[in-house]
Order: C-alpha cells, then sequence, then structure tokens
C-alpha cells in the first residue's frame, strides 16, 4: 500500500505521511507561532491529536488548565519555557513535560527559534487552535505579527472555557525558573505532572540496532493507533508488501488493525512513537530488557523469541 503523502490530515482514519513542516498550519495573531496539526481526533477516534508548536520569542500564553486534556510538551529545537503548578523548566531538545488534566500550567516561546512536538489526549482538544487561531498559509511563522492577541480572543474567552476544554487562571502566580533535579530523571508511578530531562528516564533494548530487526518482521496493533515522527535518519514502513519511506521531520500515522514492518534505511534512526495505549514503547520494555547505555550498543541482543510473543501477545499486539 503506497501511503497517502498529505499536506494537512486527511479527516478519516487512514494511513498518512505529512512531509516535514507541514500539517494543518494555524496561528493565534501576535503569538509569533504557528501550530501544525499532524493528527487528531478523526484521524484517530479521537484518542490522540500530535502537532507541531513552532515559533520566536513570545509572550508567555496565559496560565490555564484543562478539565479532561492531558497535555504533554516534547522539545525539538531551541528552548521553551514550561510553568507547571509552582515550577518551571527550561526545556531544551530533548527535554519533556507532562501536564495531566486539573493541572495549571502555560508555556512559552523562547527562541530564536522554536520546534517544539505536542501530544493530547483526547483527540478533540486540538480543536482549540482551530476555534481561536486563522490559516497560516507562509513557511515557519509570522516573526513579525505585531497584532494584540488579548484582543482577538477576548471575545472568545467563554465560547473556549464551555467548549473547548481551556480554563483560564489569570491570577495564578508566578514562580522563577528552577534549576533541573535529579527528580527530572525518573518517571513517577502515577498518574501526576513531571519534567524529564533528555537523554534521562528508563531506557530498554529489544534486538537488533539495524540488521536483523523485531519490529521488522509483520505486526500489527489491534486496538491503539500509532504516530511515528522521524526526527534523525529514515525509515520504511511497509504496508501491503510496498515500503514508504519517511525521513527526519516527517510523521506517520498508522491506525489500529494495520498491518506494517519498520525498516532503519541508515546506521542511526531515531523517531518517537506516539500512541493511544501500550504500543512500541510497552513492546520493546516487555518484550527486551533493562538498558544502562546512553547510547544504541555496537552489537545486537540476543533475541527471546517466547519472551517476544508474550509481550505481544499482552498488548494486543500480533506478529505474523
Amino acid at each position: 500500500m503506497t501511503l497517502l503523502r498529505v499536506v494537512e490530515p486527511p479527516g478519516k482514519v487512514t494511513p498518512y505521511v505529512v512531509p516535514a513542516y507541514q500539517g494543518e498550519a494555524l496561528t493565534i495573531p501576535g503569538t509569533k507561532s504557528t501550530v501544525r496539526v499532524l493528527a487528531s481526533a478523526k484521524e484517530s477516534r479521537n484518542s490522540i491529536s500530535v502537532f507541531h508548536f513552532d515559533g520566536v520569542l513570545g509572550d508567555p500564553i496565559g496560565f490555564h488548565h484543562h478539565n479532561e486534556a492531558h497535555d504533554i510538551f516534547m522539545c525539538t529545537r531551541g528552548y521553551i519555557k514550561i510553568w507547571v503548578g509552582d515550577q518551571c523548566r527550561l526545556l531544551g531538545p530533548g527535554d519533556f513535560c507532562s501536564v495531566p488534566p486539573k493541572v495549571i500550567h502555560r508555556p512559552q516561546l523562547v527562541g530564536p527559534w522554536n520546534e517544539s512536538l505536542g501530544l493530547v489526549t483526547p483527540g478533540k482538544w486540538v480543536d482549540f487552535f482551530r476555534f481561536a487561531s486563522e490559516k497560516y498559509h507562509g513557511l515557519l511563522t509570522e516573526e513579525f505579527d505585531s497584532r494584540d492577541t488579548l484582543q482577538h480572543m477576548f471575545p472568545k474567552f467563554q465560547v473556549i472555557q464551555d467548549e473547548y476544554d481551556v480554563i483560564f487562571d489569570p491570577d495564578y502566580p508566578i514562580c522563577e525558573v528552577g534549576e533541573w533535579t535529579e527528580n527530572d530523571t525518573t518517571i513517577p508511578h502515577g498518574v501526576e505532572p513531571y519534567y524529564l530531562r533528555a537523554d534521562t528516564g528508563p531506557r530498554y533494548l529489544l534486538g537488533g540496532v539495524k540488521h536483523p530487526s523485531v519490529i521488522g518482521k509483520s505486526f500489527t496493533f489491534q486496538k491503539v493507533h500509532q504516530v511515528y515522527h522521524v526526527l534523525d535518519g529514515a525509515i520504511d514502513v511497509t504496508i501491503d508488501e510496498t515500503a514508504n519511506q519517511v525521513r527526519a521531520g516527517e510523521t506517520v500515522l498508522i491506525p489500529a488493525g494495520t498491518e506494517l514492518s519498520i525498516h532503519f534505511l541508515d546506521n542511526y534512526v531515531r523517531f518517537w512513537s506516539f500512541t493511544s495505549g501500550d504500543g512500541l514503547e510497552s513492546f520493546v520494555r516487555l518484550g527486551g530488557r533493562d538498558y544502562k547505555g546512553k547510547i544504541i550498543p555496537d552489537m545486537a541482543d540476543a533475541v527471546d523469541n517466547a519472551k517476544v510473543l508474550r509481550a505481544a501477545e499482552s498488548i494486543n499486539m500480533k506478529i505474523f
């Protein structure tokens, strides 16, 4: 199957690729930033939304919280400040922040040029951007957009709060940017806000580095939608014996139930995998082993095929 290469998400559940710096481009006037929607409710049956959040230094978005939406911020270039509760960190490339529902927060692009990936569940929340923004038809963002953001947003505040799960907290106290701590190198056991420093947190290893690769065999996740965003190198996503190259900066959506295999095309490949439940991360964790290194090893691990099959079965994954 040759995957659709689309400028914007297609509005239906189907496999597709979004090229680099494409997506449904939206901007809130005066923010000097652009949101590029890569996947939303219609493509994921409301399970997740994934979007680029790019821009130059601008005024921070006001403090707010969500009653249902869970926000994830992942910095890929430049710097972004994220206030969460009574803390603030300056995120650089590879840094991560998780903001569960009910937690007051706000982001601020620091620049001089920032690129971040956002993940939100449920997927419908990204409709906020569609309501509050206008279409953007340029290349990156409008760097010199001097329009008054508050004047643009004020008539929409009540609808935003009532219908789009954005509740403003204008009197919330501002704290100073804090230093990264040891707590920012681990993932909490429960659902709570946290920061995670780049190249920290749990690491797992499963099988080959490039050849052979466990995910080079055909597999399917029967219940979860998957979104892969390639950061370095390139991969082939093969569906129905047709290979589709996905390069750095590109994003591919794989609906639940789609049979595919993934092949690494370069010596070093890095992609982030987002799913609406247990996906590749859970498979590698359950089918592989704890890994203490910081970089990919030169030699492939032996694969325990029985353990791999048990891991797949436990997360509704089928390996062919």
